[in-house]
């Protein structure tokens, strides 16, 4: 795989629906680069991949092929615990983002990764199981769902670690993953996460028993991104 020229951004903590404006506004620059090209083979643009890190505040998103019954809570009751909602564009069903959480939003122009989603997703997840590694905790795939998950084969045991929901247009991803550090997991009660409600959630925190340096786990992660996606990175 040759180098993927990528822009990483870290934007701390940041509403969701800017930065969802702001995946929107890199994505069709992406989109719009790979057109140029296609009509203009003599003079090619450089495609330049972007990659966001952000923590969001308290906020429940609703994939296209989910069910608003999965929210189990009102609109009044959101209020009451500082949370919003927001139905969007990515696969999968529901979720929920917030502080201590690291989202990440890949925009990547995958048909010039040679990647196909199934692959760019299963990569996703490689990124993440090699980073919780590094601490010890076992991260797995469990079949029929996305995603990165701890005791998949204990019965009644498995918890989801990182939760994955991406969009592809013309072969360039949006939208991405929301790994668990120190998140707050008592948001996770008032949805049935991913639609499953037979399953848990868990966090790095939980799992180690012990507050994560987020600094610290965000540069091991985006260290193993590189490393997978074969990112030539701009900072």
């Amino acid at each position: 795989m040759k180098q993927a020229y990528t822009v990483f951004q870290d934007l701390g903590l940041k509403d969701y629906k800017e930065v969802w404006d702001l995946q929107e506004a890199l994505f069709k620059g992406v989109v719009d680069i790979k057109l140029y090209n296609r009509e203009h083979a003599e003079a090619l643009k450089k495609v330049v991949n972007q990659l966001l890190f952000v923590e969001h505040p308290h906020v429940y998103t609703l994939g296209k092929s989910g069910t608003q019954n999965n929210l189990l809570i009102n609109e009044q009751f959101l209020k009451s615990i500082d949370a919003t909602f927001y139905k969007i564009n990515r696969g999968g069903d529901i979720t929920y983002h917030g502080p201590g959480q690291i989202v990440g939003y890949p925009i990547f122009d995958l048909e010039e990764m040679d990647l196909k989603v199934k692959s760019y997703i299963h990569q996703l997840e490689e990124a993440i199981i090699q980073t919780i590694g590094e601490y010890g905790i076992a991260g797995e795939r469990l079949e029929g769902a996305t995603g990165v998950w701890i005791d998949t084969q204990v019965p009644g045991k498995a918890r989801k670690i990182c939760a994955i929901g991406v969009k592809a247009s013309r072969y360039v991803s949006m939208h991405g993953f929301a790994l668990n550090v120190n998140t707050n997991l008592s948001y996770f009660n008032h949805i049935n996460p991913c639609g499953f409600v037979d399953k848990g959630v868990t966090s790095m925190e939980k799992e180690l028993g012990t507050v994560q340096d987020m600094a610290e786990v965000k540069s091991k992660l985006l260290q193993n991104m590189a490393k997978i996606f074969c990112l030539e990175l701009k900072v």
